[in-house]
């Protein structure tokens, strides 16, 4: 069957079973790769020691000053990507200090 008529009999985009043909051309066969996945992390991973060490020199730094350090280094990543760097190596950047007790009721 051509491309067009295997799409058309499973429901799914030309360009999709044209890729799968070309994969099974190529490779011998189409199998579906891992599905999603960090894509991204290896650039922050390549400036691990750029961001500790603007981490160590300022312990109050915010992602936002800390995006815009990098910025300025040439490093252009968001604030959400700078997160999931810390997230990954177990980092908290806690800013308040913790509640006092209350004798009276519990506190959240």
């Amino acid at each position: 069957m051509s491309c067009r008529a295997v799409a058309a009999r499973f429901g799914i985009g030309v360009a999709t079973a044209v890729r799968w043909r070309q994969m099974g051309l190529a490779h011998g066969r189409a199998v579906a790769g891992k599905p999603g996945g960090d894509q991204r992390s290896s650039k922050t991973d390549a400036h691990a020691g750029l961001i500790m060490t603007m981490l160590d020199d300022n312990g109050g730094i915010t992602l936002a000053e800390l995006r815009s350090g990098l910025a300025a280094q040439g490093v252009l990543v968001g604030i959400g990507t700078l997160w999931r760097f810390f997230d990954r190596r177990g980092i908290t950047r806690k800013k308040r200090p913790a509640t006092r007790s209350s004798k009276t009721a519990p506190t959240s």
